[in-house]
């Protein structure tokens, strides 16, 4: 029996998939040569998780993978209409992220209570100023977005001590429906985005929403950049609608030089890592090996997308 072909869509540095080792054929593929590539492949790992490629070369003529796979909690950026009709089964990278990013956020949230931010700035100026900083214990979140990441954010702030809501799409034991966020936002210190990115949650935090939070309140954003009016927080942060923000995740990625979100006082800019700990990759990698001698041996793969949904349905 001729051995599998897996296509891999090239990142650096590349996954270690040693124990795949004379089991299987590894191809891989840039943006460039991707669409010529998928008709000879039985397996595709979308290593370079946050291009565009897959969407732009699915489309095409002749065979596609009959699995793909993408090292990312979100899978936005691959599916497309051609792929969500196809029989291929898309799997995500859930259960790596979920702690390094709820600790992330755990993180954030002391540091804008506390006033980290000020503490650094005026040490760099040499000013002693002592100041009130905000109690966590007792304040109040609202984690949008009911999946592991989002429970996992709602499980380590309770730690805390902070009275947290899971947000929903729709209500269940222990997490609201989404027709409850608005009454929700009015009442929360602490608004956490771990939503999936779908065509109904795309720019769900515009100025009518940040109009509608104290404030006082501090929004956190860990999910997608597209699921936020980036012009509307901007406006909320510099009018002091709301006290203040931090951005894990944008619109566009890299952030330009040139962007009005470096500039503005009260808003904590990152760079897409609150999920990257120190071997992360390779944790990705492990996990997609284990996967892959599931999926040859024939038995039921994890984290199966719901590809109409746009996400991996929890079980309760």
């Amino acid at each position: 029996m001729p051995l599998p072909t897996l296509l891999v869509l090239e990142a650096d540095p590349p996954p270690r998939l040693g124990r795949l080792t004379g089991r299987v054929r590894v191809r891989y593929a840039d943006e460039g040569s991707l669409a010529a590539s998928l008709p000879s492949a039985d397996v595709l790992l979308v290593w370079d998780f946050a291009s565009d490629a897959v969407r732009a070369a699915w489309p095409g003529d002749g065979p596609r993978p009959s699995w793909v796979h993408t090292p990312s909690a979100g899978v936005d950026r691959l599916l497309c209409p051609e792929l969500v009709a196809s029989d291929t089964v898309v799997t995500n990278a859930r259960g790596v992220f979920e702690q390094p990013i709820a600790e992330y956020v755990a993180g954030l949230v002391l540091a804008m209570a506390k006033d980290l931010p000020g503490t650094l700035e005026l040490q760099r100026e040499r000013r002693w100023r002592q100041r009130e900083s905000l109690p966590v214990a007792g304040s109040r979140a609202v984690v949008v977005g009911a999946g592991p990441i989002g429970r996992a954010v709602a499980t380590t702030l309770r730690a805390l001590g902070v009275r947290t809501a899971v947000v929903g799409r729709t209500a269940r034991p222990r997490v609201h429906g989404a027709d409850e966020l608005d009454l929700l936002l009015t009442r929360a210190d602490w608004v956490v985005c771990a939503a999936p990115l779908t065509e109904s949650t795309r720019g769900m935090f515009d100025a009518r929403r940040f109009g509608l939070m104290q404030p006082s309140a501090r929004f956190i954003n860990v999910a997608r950049g597209q699921l936020v009016v980036e012009d509307a927080l901007v406006a909320a942060v510099a009018k002091r609608w709301i006290a203040g923000a931090a951005l894990d995740v944008f619109a566009r990625e890299p952030l330009g030089e040139d962007s009005a979100l470096w500039d503005v006082p009260g808003l904590i800019v990152s760079p897409h890592m609150s999920g990257d700990t120190v071997g992360w990759r390779d944790r990705l990698g492990a996990q997609f090996v284990d996967m892959f001698e599931l999926w040859a041996s024939g038995r039921p793969l994890p984290n199966v997308v719901d590809k109409e949904r746009g996400y991996v349905p929890v079980r309760d």
